[in-house]
């Protein structure tokens, strides 16, 4: 049951990132079509696909493709890393086994209890 729970939240969590980018499109869209055409002569509406596009566009000119979230740059990885460093070895392998288990891999235990033909 607890591996159906997890996967209904990521699939949730899924969700919510999925819309989060839709509204921000319609955000830099409504944004434009207010802004722009009033402050520039010439400055045209966008569409909806439009405004998508500049957001990427945005995002690769000013925030790139940076890995911060999963290597472990930045100032969020670095508050996650230090937080493991101060974990005893016990408290450590317990997280690393919820985390395991959440994410859908599997625990040391139930890696070493499955026979190898079904993990094929």
């Amino acid at each position: 049951m607890g591996m159906n729970c997890c996967k209904a939240n990521c699939w949730k969590i899924g969700l919510l990132v999925v819309v989060g980018i839709a509204a921000l499109g319609w955000v830099v869209m409504a944004l434009w079509n207010w802004l722009i055409p009033t402050l520039f002569v010439g400055g045209k509406e966008i569409g909806y696909v439009q405004a998508m596009g500049l957001l990427l566009l945005s995002k690769i000119l000013f925030g790139g493709f940076r890995h911060g979230y999963h290597g472990g740059h930045g100032c969020h990885g670095r508050w996650h890393r230090n937080r493991l460093e101060q974990m005893t070895p016990e408290e450590r392998e317990k997280f690393q086994a919820g985390m395991r288990s959440c994410c859908g891999g599997k625990s040391k235990d139930e890696a070493a209890e499955t026979p190898k033909e079904q993990q094929d």
